[in-house]
């Protein structure tokens, strides 16, 4: 080897070795979690440590000792969050979101970060948790349309917690103080998971794809405790650049360690939420990585208690993973992946308001979902449209129904009432009755909403465009029902009344109407 060769050698040598160490660089972290008490920035005399609280820095995890003070190796750069637990709330930050996280600075030795807590409700009560995904606004004027179709009509809905899945901007990061200025006005602590269209623009890795967001989230993994219930939200988007789409589905080994850790401390009887960006059963471009998702099942399958929240697809469907899927729990994992906020994209015709319709291309429209946790750590969900007033009885919280105005009397009986429920899946009981008769079952049936349908042909038709953009092609729908109309009763207006069993919610029910009419051969 030539001098100058081995000059170069020791010189890669040197820079890779000097990468290392600043990749692997930490800082001492120390502090106190204490409770608030006093109402005053900063700790009071006579504010108490609290004991056996979990600090993090997404990958470590250490408790407080008696006095509340903490110690914690923390890698450079990354942020130090406080696991808030049951029974405590967090202080809100200047921006109005939660104030439970710090940024380690990249350089020094040494770092203080306090974190306070008051009280909060009782450590085991029953409590509800707003849950949005991918409002994915690309402009003041889809913020305004978020304002108005979903977080005014909510006024202050007294949840414990909210959860944004992700997707919160079409890669406008400089979006992201405009539209926490709107999901603040809830008056509910805040929290967030990056989406795809998070990212920071030109992002050439995973590790440096999130800068934007760290600024203003804070930390992309982290863990939240309510009632009986813990909350990990995950950032579940890696970055591929050049292959595919760009990212996929998946998790960092500093990610799988947290869980790991986490999990392992967690009590058997608290209900363990994840949420997440990417679904986990996606199997389309982008999906969730195979290997990934089974690496994160072996963490889970000895929880019994376990929900996973998903967004991302821009409609609304139950998963339940099973043994093809690779989950070995001893019952089926719950996958929700939760219908978007702003629908399909803000698009479709705008209402009286000037707010787009927004149906998503399964039929479901745009809203948002709520988690309620009991004492016990069971759970129920449900589904809220933005426009289900009331004001429409073939349109209301839990289903839309779709009929023919009007039939000939005695004409063969093809035609039928369709009715899409929200948060329907395979198992759910589905009957319809006319005119006040016996209840019948309906048929689920995959295949396009005709309400939906309707709206594309309206949009094929027209001269001109009727939105910002249209409404988006009708595709098939998990969560569709038809019974047949019957065509032998009296002539005139009959009334038709569609009743559904869900899982949390009991009986839903929504009517409609649809005519006979004679006709001459």
């Amino acid at each position: 080897m030539s001098r100058r060769s081995a000059a170069w050698l020791l010189a890669c040598i040197s820079a890779l070795a000097c990468a290392s160490v600043q990749a692997q660089a930490t800082v001492e972290v120390t502090g106190v979690v204490y409770q608030e008490q006093d109402g005053r920035p900063g700790r009071g005399s006579g504010e108490p440590g609290l004991a056996g609280v979990l600090v993090s820095d997404g990958e470590q995890l250490v408790r407080t000792d008696q006095d509340g003070q903490y110690r914690l190796q923390a890698r450079a750069g990354s942020a130090v969050f406080v696991v808030k637990p049951a029974g405590h709330r967090f202080i809100p930050a200047a921006d109005g979101l939660p104030a439970f996280w710090a940024r380690v600075p990249g350089n020094g030795r040494r770092f203080a970060a306090d974190f306070a807590l008051p009280p909060g409700t009782g450590a085991d009560g029953r409590f509800g948790a707003l849950v949005f995904t991918d409002p994915q606004v690309k402009n003041g004027r889809d913020i305004e349309h978020s304002r108005r179709a979903v977080v005014e009509p909510l006024g202050r809905p007294g949840a414990a917690l909210g959860v944004t899945l992700g997707d919160l901007v079409d890669d406008r990061t400089d979006l992201y103080p405009a539209l926490n200025a709107v999901t603040t006005q809830l008056g509910v602590p805040w929290f967030h998971v990056p989406g795809n269209h998070d990212l920071d623009e030109g992002a050439t890795s995973d590790a440096g794809s999130l800068r934007a967001w760290s600024r203003t989230f804070g930390p992309d993994t982290y863990a939240v405790e309510e009632g009986a219930a813990a909350f990990v939200l995950l950032d579940d988007v890696v970055v591929t650049p050049g292959e595919g789409a760009g990212y996929t589905g998946g998790l960092r080994e500093d990610q799988f360690r947290f869980i790991e850790r986490y999990v392992a401390q967690l009590p058997r009887d608290r209900l363990l939420v994840l949420g997440l960006h990417i679904p986990l059963f996606d199997r389309g471009r982008g999906a969730f990585r195979a290997a990934d998702r089974e690496r994160l099942f072996a963490l889970l399958k000895d929880h019994p208690r376990v929900l996973v929240l998903s967004g991302h697809s821009h409609n609304q469907q139950h998963y339940w993973h099973g043994a093809a899927d690779g989950w070995h729990g001893t019952t089926p994992l719950h996958e929700y992946n939760v219908g978007a906020i702003c629908g399909a994209f803000w698009s479709g015709v705008p209402d009286a308001r000037g707010i787009p319709e927004g149906t998503m291309s399964d039929g479901t429209p745009i809203g948002h979902a709520l988690l309620t946790v009991e004492r016990d750590g069971t759970y129920a969900l449900a589904y809220r449209p933005a426009r289900a007033d009331g004001s429409d009885p073939a349109f209301t919280t839990a289903m839309a129904l779709h009929a023919p105005k009007v039939l000939r009397r005695g004409a063969y009986p093809a035609w039928g009432v369709f009715a899409n429920v929200f948060m329907g899946d395979a198992d759910t009981r589905v009957e319809y009755r006319i005119d006040g008769g016996p209840w019948k079952p309906m048929r689920r049936v995959e295949r396009a909403d005709p309400r939906l349908l309707v709206e594309n042909v309206a949009d094929d038709l027209a001269p001109s465009l009727r939105g910002y953009d249209r409404s988006p092609e009708a595709t098939a729908s998990g969560h569709l029902w038809r019974g047949a109309l019957d065509t032998r009763l009296e002539a005139g207006t009959h009334r038709v009344e569609v009743r559904a069993f869900d899982r949390w919610q009991g009986e839903v029910v929504a009517a409609t109407s649809y005519a006979l009419e004679d006709a001459q051969p």
